[in-house]
């Protein structure tokens, strides 16, 4: 495969060994059985031969461009610039970023900057295993830290699993005992959610009485996969419960995921969805691919545009990249070139992108808008073994 620096190839090397990589289409231990008729084997590869030697180059030069824009954001501490209370998860992004290049701990250009990220990021766990740096409000606060907190708790739990394979030394220990701590914590969450919509996830403080939150729980999920297939132990029910509550958010009729119940949509509600259902073992059920279809009705064009208050670009473009690529096929192949050439074409001279356009979001900063776009670029390389098919 081209396209990926020297570095990654020791990474593909010490993953396959540790026996990380999995094979295509492998269905978890953990997951549900699909419905009678449905299959759980992808459609079709998502092959990176959809790009032309033209469009390869101009994904890594895109792409490293971006790296090198954010390795000018960290911080002293290890930390990316965010608001305070959001820098563990928005850290962990950036740390997934330069994972999803290849790039290691401690080991080529970016090494130290890859191993003190993680650093912080281990630094905001709390005793009882939640990543956040802050107190948390008595009262939800829109965008505070009983807001954000379980958005960086998701994160940082799949930044965590997915560096653990390739980490070493104390590092590698300290990584093991967050993450077990963080699994009991997310576990903890996830029994509080009692009656139809048991085995969501929700704000820390939960004052909303239409159900648990649909990208949080999309969070958990990836993590408990994530810390899963680094050979954790996460109960199949952990999984089964999650995924029961994602399916029952799914509208038929808008063939979209709704968010709390409500009927409001959104690309990045949706695809979290389809993301959460792929990496739960039931890649192409007729659920994932009319979702899937909706999707490709959703252009990206023009640049950080949003659909509505619901409708972040970025953490869209993000969500619906690593979903159409688990879908494969026709999914993959109209959905991801027109991204590229949108993203490549309107990232700044720096190498940085903007910031979100809503006031709500863009307050977050242009390392979470660049690390995010990134993420939403680098599903060819097939690095990060969470994301692979």
């Amino acid at each position: 495969m081209r396209g990926i620096p020297a570095v990654a190839s020791l990474w593909c090397l010490r993953l396959a060994v540790a026996g990380l990589l999995l094979p295509a289409a492998s269905l978890p231990s953990w997951a549900e059985e699909p419905p009678s008729g449905e299959s759980s084997a992808p459609d079709g590869e998502a092959s990176p031969e959809i790009l032309s030697d033209q469009q390869w180059d101009q994904l890594d030069e895109t792409v490293d461009n971006g790296l090198k824009f954010l390795a000018t954001q960290q911080e002293k501490d290890g930390s990316f610039p965010t608001l305070p209370h959001a820098k563990p998860g928005i850290t962990s992004l950036c740390v997934l970023a330069f994972l999803s290049r290849g790039h290691l701990p401690n080991e080529g250009p970016y090494g130290k900057l890859v191993h003190r990220g993680i650093e912080f990021v281990l630094s905001t766990q709390r005793d009882d295993g939640l990543f956040t740096n802050h107190q948390v409000e008595p009262v939800l606060t829109s965008h505070g830290v009983s807001h954000v907190a379980m958005y960086n708790h998701g994160f940082a739990g799949l930044m965590l699993s997915e560096v653990y394979g390739v980490s070493g030394g104390e590092q590698s220990k300290s990584i093991r005992k967050a993450i077990v701590k963080g699994l009991e914590f997310s576990r903890t969450q996830q029994l509080k959610i009692k009656g139809r919509d048991e085995g969501g996830f929700d704000y820390l403080v939960n004052e909303i009485p239409a159900g648990p939150d649909l990208p949080i729980t999309s969070g958990q999920l990836l993590f408990y996969r994530s810390a899963k297939n680094a050979e954790f132990e996460v109960p199949a029910k952990y999984m089964q419960d999650a995924m029961r509550y994602v399916k029952s958010c799914y509208d038929a009729r808008s063939q979209t995921f709704r968010y709390r119940g409500f009927p409001t949509y959104s690309r990045g509600l949706t695809a979290s969805g389809v993301l959460a259902l792929s990496l739960g073992g039931e890649h192409n059920t007729d659920m994932a691919q009319e979702a899937g279809q909706w999707l490709l009705t959703q252009s990206f064009e023009p640049f950080n545009r949003s659909r509505n208050s619901h409708d972040r670009y970025f953490y869209s473009a993000y969500y619906c990249s690593q979903a159409m690529f688990q879908l494969g096929g026709e999914y993959w192949s109209e959905f991801y070139p027109p991204l590229l050439k949108t993203l490549a074409e309107n990232q700044r001279a720096d190498g940085s992108w903007d910031r979100e356009r809503s006031a709500l979001s863009a307050r977050y900063g242009n390392s979470y808008s660049s690390a995010l776009a990134i993420l939403a670029l680098t599903p060819p390389y097939q690095l990060l073994p969470i994301f692979q098919r």
